[in-house]
């Protein structure tokens, strides 16, 4: 270990606790989406930037009358590669009918765990960048490059006005050599890709008659199951998988399970259907004439969008009275497993930790398919969510202060090295 990397590194053990104090303060700040509007938690860690890192070239960028972003940048010693930190600002609304047990926005300490809307999802994760990216700024001499923070607006409802937006127009962060995003998972769990999906509405229209007169009539909800049948068979579509993908699951999965679930790995590696919503009829004695269904079908790395449409379309188009239609589509995303920021941030995870930290694909979506759309190599590394977008939503202190540090060292070694 050269000395300015072990100076880095005993810097970002001893400001890790600083974490705690930035979350609290993010906590403080509403945000929640909807309505979306995080202009004043975009202010304060404006505000916060220039605090903690005076150095750095801190802007404001709004993109509607709710949404508005924020860039942090600083320069190292010299020139060299390109890392970017991001992190969304908005939050899950904080339902004061739940029950809660503390102060939504008091950001409570209590037994090594940190309370409040957020915590986990995700100002915890917010904090441990803007602590990397300050330890970065206070230690510029030792690396090259250029690092970047954004913060963005609009992810919890996957809109276009936050990170896609920044990267269309804030110069440089399309072309990073990496990015580093402290999204809600496991600190035991780096994640390099994520699944897509596909959104549809299937509606079936019947003939209304008596329920003692079903010959006179076409029964929609009928037509609906069989329907769904469809969509649920695709389940079984065959998956091509890069190897790559398909054995870092593998690999992962005695680390990623306990933590994320028995089934885990089937998952990420097949198309999963829910269908999350049907509506139909209006009585028992009567035979419904409309009723439709709203789908969420995920893809895993090695089934486009295109290819489930196609079934879709053969196994439905046929069908009598049956429409359906897209509500939202994306494709899934990944970095190669042994891409350097994969590579340099398992390694500082399993020193920050002093154990094995698994590499595996994520089960939900986030703002790095975005960069990963552009080329961008993408990790998600960040706390454990508990109660997430629910009552006493909480993160652990000592894992947010593993993400910051993870984050700071993973960062200083890409610019470093």
């Amino acid at each position: 270990m050269t000395p300015a990397r072990a100076a880095f590194v005993a810097a970002s053990r001893t400001r890790a606790p600083e974490v705690a104090a930035i979350t609290r303060r993010l906590i403080a700040v509403p945000s929640p989406n909807p309505p979306g509007d995080v202009r004043a938690c975009a202010e304060d860690c404006a505000a916060l930037l220039r605090e903690l890192a005076p150095a750095a070239e801190v802007s404001l960028h709004a993109t509607s009358p709710e949404v508005t972003n924020v860039v942090a940048r600083i320069a190292g010693a010299g020139p060299g590669r390109v890392l970017a930190f991001n992190g969304h600002l908005d939050t899950y609304p904080v339902n004061e009918a739940l029950p809660w047990t503390v102060a939504p926005l008091g950001g409570e300490v209590r037994d090594g765990r940190l309370f409040g809307r957020g915590a986990a999802d995700m100002k915890g994760g917010i904090a441990a960048s803007i602590l990397a990216f300050a330890l970065l700024a206070q230690h510029r001499e030792a690396w090259r490059g250029e690092a970047i923070l954004t913060l963005a607006g609009d992810e919890e409802t996957m809109g276009p006005l936050g990170t896609k937006w920044l990267l269309d127009h804030i110069p440089g962060l399309a072309t990073a050599g990496a990015v580093i995003i402290g999204d809600a998972g496991s600190p035991r769990v780096l994640r390099f890709g994520e699944k897509g999906f596909l959104w549809i509405e299937v509606e079936a229209s019947g003939t209304a008659a008596h329920g003692a007169h079903v010959h006179l009539g076409a029964n929609a909800i009928d037509r609906l199951r069989a329907a769904l049948d469809v969509v649920a068979a695709l389940r079984a579509l065959p998956v091509a998988a890069p190897p790559a993908v398909t054995a870092a699951i593998a690999a992962a999965r005695p680390v990623s399970e306990p933590l994320a679930g028995a089934g885990e790995a089937e998952v990420l590696g097949s198309v999963t259907v829910n269908i999350g919503r049907i509506e139909g009829g209006t009585a028992p004695n009567l035979v419904p004439a409309a009723a439709r269904a709203a789908c969420d079908i995920r893809l895993p790395v090695g089934v486009s969008a295109a290819q489930v449409e196609a079934a879709l379309a053969a196994g439905l188009d046929a069908l009598p009275g049956i429409a359906w239609r897209v509500l939202r589509r994306f494709e899934p995303n990944h970095t190669d497993p042994a891409a350097d920021i994969v590579r340099l941030a398992q390694a500082a995870a399993e020193e920050v930790l002093g154990g094995p930290v698994a590499v595996n694909m994520r089960v939900g979506g986030s703002d790095a398919r975005w960069f990963r759309m552009a080329g961008l190599p993408t990790i998600v590394y960040g706390p454990t969510p508990h109660n997430m977008g629910g009552a006493d939503e909480w993160a652990d202190l000592a894992e947010l202060e593993a993400v910051a540090r993870v984050h700071a060292l993973a960062a200083f070694d890409f610019l470093a090295g």
